[in-house]
């Protein structure tokens, strides 16, 4: 049995990943915002086998209560196997544009509060010498483009923050699994009323997060296909780029 805390918990991608966990009986300890949400998810997990489940609502752009959030979720389960950290907003890009404090808002939610319960997970696993911390970061984060520049930035330093994570904690044992998903069909794409080929279902993408894990991967694409595009997207020399509608 694992020892899993998820923040970000009442996500679709999120509780895709919970469901299979909770599936093989490990125990879960998930933080979100709402209340009622989390109590409806924890139910869910309880019925489909995860012997403990329990739960605390938080906002977690609160950076102050990290700390406490991560020991409250050592301390329920007796210590941490897995952690997820799966919470973010994608945002309009043009309201953004236009409203700089919902850009900052944006940066602080995707990026600075990400890299902050990082940190702290980061800082108790080194001291144990075990576990596996992930992170869903995105492959908008792989280059700049017009359409969604903001939530991308952000990504972008999540992947490098994750990076230096790996880098430094590999000599403790602790993993640090960066997840790059492209297209999910979930509610935070719901305004996109066309939905191509590309759109994956969010228990597609909970399987693979979850194999990633179970494999300690370092840097994983979600479907795969996406990691031959982005590097075609990489390869576009800037000059040309620039002028490309993306």
């Amino acid at each position: 049995m694992k020892r899993i805390v998820v923040f970000g918990a009442t996500s679709a991608i999120a509780q895709a990943c919970a469901r299979i966990w909770a599936g093989r009986h490990d125990a879960l300890f998930l933080v979100g915002r709402n209340a009622e949400r989390l109590e409806a998810v924890a139910g869910d997990l309880k019925v489909r086998g995860a012997p403990k489940v329990e739960f605390l609502a938080h906002d977690l752009a609160d950076l102050e209560a990290h700390e406490r959030l991560v020991g409250r979720a050592d301390e329920a389960l007796g210590g941490i196997d897995v952690a997820l950290v799966a919470h973010g907003v994608l945002g309009d890009q043009m309201l953004l544009r236009e409203d700089i404090s919902l850009a900052v808002e944006s940066i602080h939610v995707n990026f600075v509060s990400a890299a902050s319960l990082l940190s702290h997970l980061a800082n108790l696993m080194e001291k144990r010498k075990g576990g596996t911390i992930a992170v869903i970061s995105s492959v908008a984060g792989d280059r700049g483009r017009q359409s969604n520049y903001v939530y991308g930035a952000a990504k972008a330093g999540l992947s490098a923050f994750a990076s230096g994570l790996r880098n430094r904690l590999q000599k403790s044992g602790v993993s640090v699994v960066t997840i790059k998903p492209g297209f999910v069909d979930t509610p935070m794409t719901a305004h996109i009323a066309k939905k191509g080929p590309l759109f994956a279902h969010p228990d597609a993408v909970g399987r693979a997060i979850v194999r990633a894990i179970d494999r300690r991967k370092d840097v994983v694409y979600v479907p795969g296909f996406w990691r031959p595009i982005m590097w075609v997207i990489r390869s576009i020399p800037e000059r040309i780029f620039k002028r490309l509608s993306l």
